[in-house]
C-alpha cells in the first residue's frame, strides 16, 4: 500500500493506493470531520485499498496543512459553513484532476466522510450527477436545519458570533441550495450508506434519519444505526461503509 502527500490545484492531500492499480481502478473521495485533518481517516482508506479502491483524503480550508498557526476550535468555529461549501467545491476539483490525470477511466468514484464530511459528502450529492455511491457518517441532510440547530446550541451556551442578522439570514438562505429535503430521487439514483450514533449530541441523529425514512424506502440506499454510539463511527460502522462503497463501485 502506498500512501503519497501531494498538492492538486492547492489542496494537500494523500494519495492512497496500491501498486497493482490502474486507470480503471475506482475511487473514493473521504473527507474529514471539523477540527480533524486528512490523515486522521487513513483506517477507512486501508480497508477501500485492500478491496481495490483509490482513495482521496484532502485536507479541507484551515484544517490539516492548511491551518492557520494557533488557531483554536472556537475561532474555526464561525467559518464552519464557509468550510463545508468550500469542501463541495473542492471534491469537483478533485474529481476533474483525477480526471485529467488519467485515473478515472470508467468515471467510477464515490464520496464519502464523517461529521462535516458527512455534510459535505450531502452536500456533493445535492451539485453533482457524476457520483456513483456514497457513505454519509454522521451527516445532516438539511444544511438549514443544521445551522439553525447550531444557533440554538450557540446561544444556549453564550456563545456571540461575529455576525449580524442579516448576514445569518443571507447565509441560511445560501445553505437551502445545498438541502436534500426536496430531491428524493437521490437515494435511488445514487447507493447512499448512511450511519449514525443514536446518542449523538454534536450532530443529532434527527439531522439525519427522517429523510431517508421519507425517501429511502424501496430505494438502492440503506441506514446503520448504532443504539449507543454517540459522535464517533464504531468499528462496526467504518466496516460497513467501507464494504458498501467497495460494492458499489466494483
Amino acid at each position: 500500500m502506498i500512501v503519497q502527500r501531494e498538492v492538486w490545484e492547492h489542496i494537500p492531500l494523500l494519495h492512497v493506493h496500491t501498486k497493482e492499480m490502474t486507470v480503471e481502478s475506482p475511487s473514493v473521495i473521504f473527507i474529514h470531520g471539523f477540527g480533524s485533518a486528512k490523515e486522521h481517516n487513513l483506517h477507512f482508506a486501508y480497508q477501500l485499498v485492500e478491496k481495490g479502491v483509490r482513495v482521496i483524503l484532502p485536507d479541507a480550508h484551515l484544517h490539516g496543512e492548511r491551518a492557520k498557526p494557533n488557531m483554536s476550535t472556537q475561532q474555526l468555529e464561525p467559518a464552519f459553513w464557509d468550510i463545508v461549501t468550500r469542501t463541495v467545491g473542492e471534491v469537483e476539483t478533485i474529481d476533474k484532476t483525477l480526471q485529467n490525470k488519467g485515473l478515472l477511466a470508467n468515471n467510477t468514484i464515490g464520496i464519502a466522510g464523517t461529521s462535516m464530511g458527512g455534510i459535505v459528502t450531502v452536500g456533493c450529492l445535492s451539485q453533482y450527477d457524476w457520483i456513483q455511491t456514497a457513505g454519509v457518517c454522521m451527516g445532516a441532510t438539511s444544511y438549514t436545519k443544521f445551522a439553525e440547530h447550531q444557533l440554538t446550541q450557540f446561544a444556549k451556551a453564550g456563545v456571540k458570533l461575529p455576525f449580524t442578522d442579516k448576514q445569518l439570514a443571507d447565509t441560511l438562505t445560501a445553505l437551502a441550495a445545498y438541502n436534500l429535503e426536496n430531491k428524493g430521487d437521490v437515494l435511488q439514483r445514487v447507493p447512499t450508506i448512511f450511519w449514525h450514533g443514536k446518542e449523538d449530541q454534536v450532530v443529532p441523529f434527527e439531522m439525519s434519519y427522517p429523510y431517508f425514512e421519507k425517501h429511502g424506502e424501496n430505494s438502492r440506499s440503506a441506514y446503520m444505526i448504532d443504539e449507543k454510539a454517540g459522535h464517533a463511527v464504531s468499528r462496526a460502522g467504518m466496516l460497513a461503509v467501507t464494504d458498501w462503497l467497495a460494492q458499489h463501485l466494483a
